[in-house]
């Protein structure tokens, strides 16, 4: 659950500030991602879990109403996953996250689930590293693709890297998986020279990396997909809360790989996809429809 503030600025340490109002919205990034994905047409089940809590009946109720497949949701004792969300004036946004329910996703409960080759395995960061790999493992021997979402950032293991077939990072986390300390704006063109030099791309510990897509927020995307970089262009739309955008791009790629679109039209769909997403307040209840995408592209 996303716990939002908007405030007119970030408080400096040990300052009280006056927050404009607060929401309580459906969050968490598997969620999201999983909500992204449905709208835009792809059936999809979730993997996951919730507390027993009120948090954790308001999230269950939200995601049947996305008709998404919650079979594999669990309830666990005590508190749901939280993040408490800081909103500024322009879009801006800071992001505190509590694990809660989400450290009992275990591998068993993934390797559990029936995986097919003609399925997308979506994975990110809130959820046990152990887990991911096990998702990722049995994902490589059903014949699936596996897309991780390496946020929130934690170094990847070698056997994660090697058994994962496209890495989604912005430009902050792309900077941390290769080793160049923290990313920010003016890194673009670097980041596009390493997507070109091939062999050379490679996490700290020489471990080689495949396919992978960087997003740069209003500047679009940068991909390196099956040997070849693509540059998918910006989109410049009014901003009202990025919470949720890097989300709703992972699980629009998810969906567009899975209904088998190529990877360019997939990227340049996913990117269309958030630049809706930060239109709208909230995380999860900001996902845009299949034919708000479609309409969206039709308009460029």
């Amino acid at each position: 659950m996303d716990v939002v503030v908007t405030v007119p600025r970030l408080p400096a340490p040990g300052e009280t500030l006056a927050g404009g109002s607060v929401h309580q919205v459906p969050g968490g990034k598997g969620a999201n991602q999983a909500v992204a994905a449905r709208r835009l047409g792809a059936p999809t089940v979730l993997v996951g879990a919730v507390g027993a809590d009120g948090f954790g009946t308001v999230l269950s109720g939200f995601l049947d109403g996305e008709r998404i497949d919650t079979a594999w949701v669990r309830s666990e004792r005590g508190p749901s996953g939280t993040a408490l969300i800081t909103v500024v004036d322009g879009g801006e946004n800071t992001v505190i996250v509590v694990a809660g329910a989400n450290a009992a996703v275990s591998p068993a409960r993934v390797t559990d689930a029936a995986i097919r080759p003609s399925d997308v395995v979506l994975l990110q960061g809130e959820i046990p590293a152990e887990t991911n790999e096990s998702a990722a493992r049995a994902a490589r021997a059903a014949g699936a693709t596996t897309i991780l979402n390496l946020a929130p950032f934690r170094a990847p293991s070698r056997e994660l890297l090697a058994a994962v077939d496209v890495l989604v990072v912005n430009e902050t986390e792309f900077a941390q998986l290769v080793g160049l300390g923290v990313g920010g704006g003016g890194a673009a063109p670097g980041i596009e020279e390493l997507l070109r030099s091939g062999d050379r791309l490679a996490a700290p510990d020489g471990a080689p990396l495949g396919d992978v897509v960087v997003t740069l927020g209003a500047d679009g995307a940068l991909a390196r997909i099956g040997g070849e970089v693509l540059v998918v262009p910006g989109r410049r739309v009014p901003v009202v809360d990025t919470t949720g955008a890097g989300d709703c791009f992972c699980g629009a790629l998810g969906a567009s790989l899975a209904m088998g679109l190529a990877p360019a039209e997939a990227l340049e769909r996913a990117n269309a996809a958030a630049g809706l997403a930060v239109g709208r307040f909230g995380a999860g209840p900001s996902m845009p429809t299949e034919a708000e995408v479609a309409e969206a592209l039709s308009a460029v």
